[in-house]
């Protein structure tokens, strides 16, 4: 176990060595203060961590959380709902089936008419995209139990609650977990388009006021940020999973 955790981290250092080899190649093939080094980007990344950086990546990662949290509330319900009940499955799926292939970028101008130009027009806009993942991948996990469980699980004179808590929910949540890795990274690249809107702090706004002024080495500063604070995301699900779904780790160890 210690050794697969031991190797997990060097995947990771492995992977970033690759990432910063191509980046220097890219700065000499380029041969122009549009791409820095990493060094250069690294060293102005902490320097700006100590001015207002930090600020940026808060205020873009509060935005992230709660338009993920209030999608899981939303999502997570009505996606269980559809999956155990064919007539609310065949009413609501079809608009869902509208719905969720419009790009929701289409929507921000809207959303900050009717929400305002601050926060909430933002984190509705993500929750448009996270929710119907989360719907969907709560719906499909439903529908791939076999039958024959619940009608055992009823045999047992078990009650609704004890269905859900000991069949329906341990058969959902890895669908529900990978339906967070998909939209995760379209969230923040939504994310980063949206906070060039009337925004004073984000790491989109930070970026791209950077780049305005021709810093380009503090304009890399601020993608390294928002790699960083995808990574943090994604390594934080990945943590979540093994808490709540240990038994997909089984097999591996």
């Amino acid at each position: 176990m210690k050794f697969l955790e031991k190797l997990k981290y060097l995947k990771t250092l492995y992977a970033s060595l690759i990432v910063i080899v191509l980046w220097y190649l890219l700065h000499f093939i380029v041969n122009s203060a549009i791409v820095p080094t990493p060094h250069e980007t690294i060293i102005a990344f902490f320097i700006l961590l100590k001015k207002d950086l930090l600020l940026h990546i808060s205020a873009s990662l509060f935005r992230l959380i709660a338009a993920l949290l209030i999608s899981m509330l939303i999502g997570v319900p009505l996606g269980l709902m559809l999956g155990m009940s064919k007539r609310m499955d065949s009413v609501i799926s079809p608009v869902v089936y509208i719905l969720y292939p419009i790009p929701k970028i289409a929507f921000l101008p809207v959303l900050m008419l009717l929400f305002g130009l601050g926060n909430v027009s933002k984190i509705i806009l993500i929750m448009t995209i996270i929710v119907f993942q989360i719907m969907l991948g709560a719906r499909d996990g439903v529908k791939e139990i076999d039958t024959q469980l619940f009608f055992s699980m009823e045999s047992l004179g078990l009650s609704k609650v004890q269905i859900y808590k000991n069949l329906v929910i341990p058969a959902v949540l890895p669908k529900l977990i990978s339906s967070l890795r998909v939209s995760i990274g379209i969230s923040i690249s939504v994310l980063f388009f949206a906070e060039n809107f009337a925004a004073t702090y984000g790491i989109g706004y930070f970026i791209m006021n950077t780049w305005s002024m021709i810093k380009y080495v503090d304009m890399f500063a601020g993608i390294l940020a928002l790699s960083l604070m995808g990574l943090l995301v994604f390594k934080f699900i990945d943590f979540i999973e093994k808490k709540l779904c240990p038994w997909i780790y089984i097999d591996n160890e």
